[in-house]
């Protein structure tokens, strides 16, 4: 990179000098237009990770970025499960109030990270790549901002409306008096996990993925040995009970903040946030919440498909919800997943849009998009082959694992299309066009609840309102990628007839 450093800072006289090229990138001759964003000058004046979005080979780049962010996930989601483990050594009543508790805290997860952090990342990414670096520094304290709103309202209504959701939720006695204890130190905290996923979140945007990953992975390991040792207590430490799991939680994420914050105030920082001076601007704010707020109503949508269907099956007993309840995890574990590709697929779409290469957007996308499918179909594929290897690491209740079964046999093999719209998604996050994504996402909440209760009230049983889950999987990739391939991004939606019919819309439609 240190030439390519060299090339950028080179004065007007040293025009014809050969250029040196990114892997994969044609040298092509220096542009004489007065184009901004001209193809032979678009490296000029940018930095080394910027012009890797913008002009190494696709593939490759997405697959390197895309590695921190999946072993992020999977630390993730690991600590989760540890937690939950050593949680359930406390009883059946803490392990049941920490299962309350997990849509909730699910859905905060989700809309910090997801949503609003999709678009923090796409804001950022769009400014840098339209060479806008005072505005991509100034929206770090717009997100920060933002977060702190965000949090505030979800500690109100928790605390607030905490017992009332869980009581009608099916929370009952010990189970309620855990999940009011769990939920009320976690969302207390909520600041902190809205701060942490923020941080990352503008660092994603600039495309860099690593610091996120590295601060998320060393927290995880951290906290395997903190959680028992608040939850059991250790010496002179007293066992604080399903309380030390949160706190264990709130302190990882404590950590985790002000170490993102010390990189992002940092020399090694693409960005350089500045308190001083600092004016809010709507324009900025209105950059971020176009796309976090839509995506919300989709992270929304999501959560209440998969609480929905748990209700209708809960008209088959006990079982069939345990087994419902279980495999849909699975489910939940391919959505952190597919942000693993998601959010460099958000870095690099803004930042091709911010510049102005409309073509190389969709390409990543696409791409981006059939890793995901391939990924999730191959997932859903062994899911309903073998559907006891994941039920049975959970519970061994034959009723629970047929009900399980039943599910992913007939789910798991269209989970690519649950994939491929869920790249799609975030695709379109880092393009700032989330209109279609959450159509999609409303489409198949309408179809699952349409088809659970038609499939109840026609006597299809279990495998009727499975099947209808199945059918809303596969309208969410399809309506997602039709809208996307439809022209959705650049204009009005309408199918080209050929690829090269949708390209030629792209020139003279607006970002």
């Amino acid at each position: 990179m240190n030439s390519a450093n060299a090339s950028s800072t080179a004065s007007s006289s040293q025009a014809g000098a050969a250029e040196p090229a990114l892997p994969g990138r044609r040298r092509s001759a220096p542009s004489g237009g007065s184009e901004p964003h001209a193809v032979g000058s678009v490296g000029a004046g940018l930095d080394p990770r910027t012009r890797l979005l913008l002009e190494a080979p696709i593939a490759p780049t997405l697959l390197r970025l895309a590695a921190p962010n999946v072993l992020v996930m999977l630390a993730q989601a690991g600590v989760g499960l540890i937690e939950t483990y050593f949680v359930g050594k406390l009883g059946t009543d803490a392990l049941a109030g920490m299962a309350l508790v997990f849509p909730v805290v699910m859905l905060m997860q989700m809309t910090s990270a997801g949503a609003m952090g999709g678009g923090i990342a796409s804001a950022i990414a769009r400014a840098l790549g339209a060479r806008r670096k005072g505005d991509a520094d100034a929206l770090v304290l717009h997100a920060i901002v933002i977060a702190a709103v965000f949090a505030l309202l979800f500690t109100v209504a928790v605390l607030g409306g905490g017992r009332w959701l869980y009581a009608r939720m099916g929370g009952t006695g010990g189970a309620l008096e855990a999940a009011m204890v769990y939920s009320n130190w976690v969302f207390a905290g909520a600041a902190l996990v809205w701060i942490f996923n923020t941080l990352s979140a503008v660092i994603r945007g600039t495309g860099n993925m690593a610091v996120p990953a590295n601060v998320t992975v060393l927290g995880a390991l951290v906290l395997l040995p903190l959680s028992p040792l608040l939850i059991f207590g250790w010496g002179p430490l007293p066992a604080l009970g399903i309380a030390g799991g949160a706190i264990a939680l709130l302190a990882y994420y404590l950590v985790g903040s002000l170490v993102l914050a010390a990189y992002l105030w940092s020399p090694k920082s693409l960005l350089r946030p500045s308190l001083a001076h600092i004016r809010f601007r709507w324009p900025l704010f209105k950059d971020i919440l176009r796309v976090g707020l839509v995506g919300t109503v989709s992270t929304v949508a999501t959560n209440l498909a998969i609480g929905i269907t748990t209700a209708l099956v809960g008209s088959f007993g006990t079982a069939a919800i345990a087994g419902y309840g279980t495999a849909s995890r699975l489910e939940y574990l391919l959505v952190p997943l597919v942000f693993g590709f998601g959010a460099p697929l958000v870095a690099m779409v803004g930042t091709c849009m911010g510049a102005g290469q409309r073509e190389r957007a969709l390409h990543a996308t696409w791409i981006g998009a059939g890793m995901a499918f391939v990924m999730t179909e191959a997932i859903g594929l062994w899911a309903a082959a073998f559907p006891k290897a994941w039920l049975s690491l959970f519970n061994s209740d034959p009723a629970m694992i047929e009900a399980g079964s039943a599910y992913l046999r007939v789910v798991g093999p269209v989970y690519g299309f649950f994939g491929l719209g869920l790249a799609l998604y975030f695709a379109s996050q880092g393009a700032g066009r989330l209109l279609w994504p959450v159509l999609g996402n409303l489409a198949r909440l309408a179809v699952a609840l349409a088809g659970g209760w038609l499939a109840l009230r026609w006597d299809g049983g279990l495998a009727g309102v499975f099947l209808a889950q199945a059918v809303a999987l596969v309208i969410y990739g399809v309506l997602n990628a039709w809208a996307v391939a439809g022209g959705a991004w650049f204009g009005g939606i309408g199918w080209p007839r050929s690829t090269a019919g949708l390209l030629k819309r792209i020139p003279s439609a607006g970002v």
